[in-house]
C-alpha cells in the first residue's frame, strides 16, 4: 500500500514548500487539477525536476484526446496521468497506448461514474494501471465519501491497482486501510494539518502497516 500527497490549492512555490516538508513520508506527489489549470504543465516539470526521487502524478482528468494529452504530460515529466472513467473507451485506450510508449502509467478517476462496478470492470479490461474512487470537493461538502465505492470496485477489478481519494484524514484512514486499496490519496488531511510532517509520518506508518 502506498501514500499519495494531493496538492490542489497551492502554486508551484507553495507545492515545493509542502513537498520539502513531507516528501520523505509519501510515495507519489499529485499535481492537482487546480494547480495545472493555474500554472500549466510547467508545475509538473518543476516539481519533477526538484524532487526526481518521487513519482509525480499529473491530475489532468483527461476527457478527450487521450493520447495527445498523455504525451504532453509525459514530456513534462509526469509518471502517472489521470483520465476520467466517464470518458469514451477510445480515449482511455489512446491514453494507455501512449503511456506504454512513454513508460508511464494511467490512473482512471471514477468520479461521477453512475454504475461503479460495471464501469470498473470495463476500465480494468482496458489495461489501465490504477482505478481510483474519488469523492470530490462538492461530494465532500454533502458529507459523501468513497468507502463503499472502494469495496465495490475491489469486487470486480482483477488487473489494475485500486486507489481511493477524497477527504481522507487520520481518523478515517484506518477504515480506508481495512478495505486494502493499493494507493491512498490524501490532500487536506496533510496539507491543512497544523503539523504537516507529523500527520504525513503517522499516515505513512498506518499505510505501511496496512
Amino acid at each position: 500500500m502506498q501514500l499519495q500527497l494531493a496538492l490542489d490549492l497551492v502554486d508551484i512555490t507553495g507545492a515545493k514548500e509542502v513537498i520539502a516538508e513531507v516528501g520523505a513520508y509519501v510515495d507519489i506527489v499529485e499535481i492537482g487539477t487546480p494547480v495545472v489549470i493555474n500554472e500549466g504543465l510547467r508545475a509538473v516539470k518543476e516539481i519533477k525536476q526538484a524532487f526526481p526521487h518521487l513519482q509525480v502524478l499529473a491530475d489532468l482528468k483527461i476527457m478527450d484526446a487521450g493520447g495527445y494529452e498523455v504525451m504532453k504530460a509525459s514530456e513534462a515529466g509526469a509518471d502517472i496521468i489521470t483520465v476520467l472513467g466517464v470518458s469514451d473507451d477510445a480515449t482511455i485506450r489512446g491514453a494507455v497506448a501512449e503511456a506504454r510508449k512513454q513508460n508511464k502509467q494511467i490512473m482512471v478517476d471514477m468520479i461521477n461514474v453512475k454504475n461503479i462496478e460495471q464501469r470498473a470492470a470495463e476500465v480494468d479490461a482496458l489495461e489501465v494501471d490504477y482505478i481510483c474512487v474519488h469523492s470530490g470537493y462538492d461530494h465532500q461538502a454533502e458529507g459523501k465519501n468513497s468507502f463503499e465505492e472502494l469495496h465495490a470496485i475491489k469486487r470486480v477489478v482483477k488487473r489494475a491497482k485500486t486507489a481511493i481519494a477524497g477527504g481522507i484524514k487520520l481518523d478515517t484512514l484506518p477504515e480506508v486501510i481495512e478495505a486494502k486499496p493499493d494507493l491512498v490519496i490524501v490532500g487536506g488531511g496533510i496539507t491543512s494539518h497544523p503539523d504537516k510532517k507529523s500527520a504525513a509520518s503517522r499516515m505513512q506508518q498506518l499505510v505501511k502497516m496496512g
